[in-house]
């Protein structure tokens, strides 16, 4: 048996030597030197090591990007506009751009690397965004895998959101993690509340950052974040609204109705909330306190798959069968704005029935997880 083992090793040891080999590579044999940053037409400037890549960097220099994958170049969220030194599109961009993009020089900051000086153009309000050190006052647990975070700010700050954003978390280095990650987490509480925010949080299976804050992370102790980003809000007209989420996606829609009750808002507006069984509904309570608080407002949880041993009289299916099934009933389906949030899957089937009824792609607003 033991024979068996040592070519296993073997290559083990092979791999492991090569990686390392690669990352010497790249941070020693390749020197690019000192590299300039030129943001916004020299409104900011910079010089650095180079050899890292543009979000990394940009965030060593407190310049905050949104990026919901930590860098993986999975999200597409991170984009700038890069006019000079990056060099071509790199494959692992193209999947994130479209034509006019591509033209105007648009690039995933976690996919370009410094090797030259760098002139870039970012959204001014990203050159305002804010880091805080927050104390984590409460945690609550809504199901087996979601919880609340309820993230104190610092005296004295205030954090100026708009009902939808999001917050980037930075989870430290633990001892399931070798370094700093961020991960990009809505937010839920009331905003009329200025002393804290809170974070609804699904556990991803050996996700870095829910591991350290479902595991590791306690009452009492500080979290970083930096934010708001997100361009995910209530839009201010008088039309019919229909929002549709799936699990911890309900975050920026809570929001928004708290939002909506605090400024008295009379829009019709119907809530599709899609989970798979009754262990994973939550915040019903919460809910119906909205339909008593608002005018116009009707929750309808979903479930797709509920327990054969629990009498659930509720809606059953797909959440987006509901949605449908209700907007066919509705003589003005084609003048309702949609505001979605949950996975890309439930995003593309959601928007798919909303066009199906004659609202336009441009009046459809959502939160697509990474």
């Amino acid at each position: 048996m033991n024979f068996f083992f040592i070519p296993i090793a073997i290559i083990s040891g092979v791999s492991a030597l090569l990686a390392a080999a690669l990352i010497f590579a790249e941070r020693v044999i390749s020197n690019y030197g000192e590299v300039i940053v030129n943001i916004n037409d020299s409104e900011k400037e910079f010089t650095v090591r180079g050899g890292a890549s543009l979000l990394e960097t940009l965030t060593d220099q407190k310049i905050f990007i949104p990026s919901a994958c930590g860098g993986r170049g999975t999200c597409g969220y991170c984009k700038v506009k890069v006019k000079d030194g990056a060099g071509p599109l790199l494959p692992t961009e193209e999947p994130y751009m479209n034509a006019e993009e591509r033209a105007a020089g648009i690039r995933l900051s976690c996919q370009v690397k410094l090797r030259n000086n760098l002139k870039i153009e970012i959204p001014a309000e990203l050159l305002s965004i804010r880091q805080y050190v927050c104390t984590c006052e409460t945690i609550v647990d809504y199901t087996y895998d979601i919880k609340q975070f309820r993230l104190m700010i610092p005296e004295g700050q205030e954090m100026k959101y708009t009902p939808g954003q999001y917050v980037q978390v930075l989870a430290p280095q633990y001892e399931k993690s070798t370094e700093e990650v961020y991960r990009a987490y809505s937010i839920s509480s009331d905003p009329a509340d200025k002393k804290a925010i809170e974070l609804i949080v699904r556990r991803v299976p050996d996700g870095i950052c829910t591991t350290y804050l479902f595991d590791y992370l306690k009452e009492g102790q500080s979290l970083n974040i930096n934010g708001p980003y997100g361009h995910f809000y209530l839009r201010e007209t008088n039309v019919p609204i229909i929002f549709i989420a799936g699990g911890s996606g309900i975050a920026p829609i809570k929001c928004i109705l708290h939002h909506m009750r605090n400024r008295r808002n009379p829009r019709k507006a119907i809530f599709f909330f899609g989970v798979r069984t009754t262990r994973d509904l939550f915040l019903v309570e919460e809910m119906k306190r909205f339909e008593s608080g608002l005018p116009d407002f009707k929750f309808i949880p979903v479930l797709s798959q509920p327990e054969p041993t629990v009498n659930w009289r509720g809606t059953t299916g797909w959440v987006t069968t509901a949605a449908e099934e209700y907007l066919k009933n509705q003589t003005d389906a084609g003048t309702y704005e949609g505001y979605l949030c949950g996975s890309p899957g439930m995003i593309e089937s959601s928007i798919k029935v909303l066009t199906g009824f004659g609202i336009p792609d441009d009046k459809i607003y959502y939160d697509k997880f990474s």
